[in-house]
């Protein structure tokens, strides 16, 4: 059985994304070997990445013509992708399909044969695959920084949700990843 990833880049005071869309500037207080190293790990881990439409709109923008990072390049341009949309028309990007009901559609690919599913980035998304039980495992990179605003990793919640921390492992960049395993996934 395959297991559902949630992996992104927060900053200590919540935020994925500062305060206007793509500002992620803080990525390059964490970057450095060693996340580079995971990054590949990541990609040897996983057969399907997952995206809200947003962020894909701008990992589709990015990675086609990055000229930086040529391992991650390949994997990101070659894996197999979906969208989670209801409003995309076309999904340009190689190996990329829409999904207009992701939950039954990752419940359904959980159930198969196969390599890890990762979600990268999409908040809003991965709100909803929390809601929904679906996820098996949070990774998050604490970038060693507070921005004071921004946009949220963790959307407000009618309950609280907890985790049991599986791994943490530190970078010599000062961030630290976080590993956790949801207590309600399914």
């Amino acid at each position: 059985m395959r297991k559902l990833i949630i992996w992104n880049l927060m900053t200590l005071d919540g935020y994925f994304e500062g305060r206007t869309p793509w500002d992620l500037g803080f990525h390059e207080l964490v970057w450095g070997d060693e996340l580079r190293d995971y990054s590949l790990e990541i990609g040897r881990q996983a057969d399907l990445l997952v995206f809200g439409r947003m962020t894909y709109e701008g990992m589709a923008a990015w990675w086609p013509e990055a000229t930086e990072e040529a391992e991650i390049k390949t994997y990101m341009n070659s894996i197999a992708k979906i969208v989670a949309s209801r409003s995309l028309e076309a999904a340009e990007w190689t190996n990329t399909r829409i999904v207009r009901d992701i939950e039954n559609e990752l419940a359904r690919l959980k159930t198969q044969e196969g390599k890890d599913i990762f979600v990268f980035g999409s908040a809003v998304l991965c709100d909803s695959l929390l809601k929904a039980g679906l996820v098996d495992e949070m990774r998050i990179c604490l970038a060693p920084v507070a921005l004071g605003d921004g946009n949220p990793h963790f959307k407000p919640a009618e309950e609280q949700r907890r985790f049991r921390l599986i791994d943490s492992r530190s970078l010599k960049t000062g961030g630290v990843i976080l590993r956790y395993e949801p207590l309600t996934a399914r």
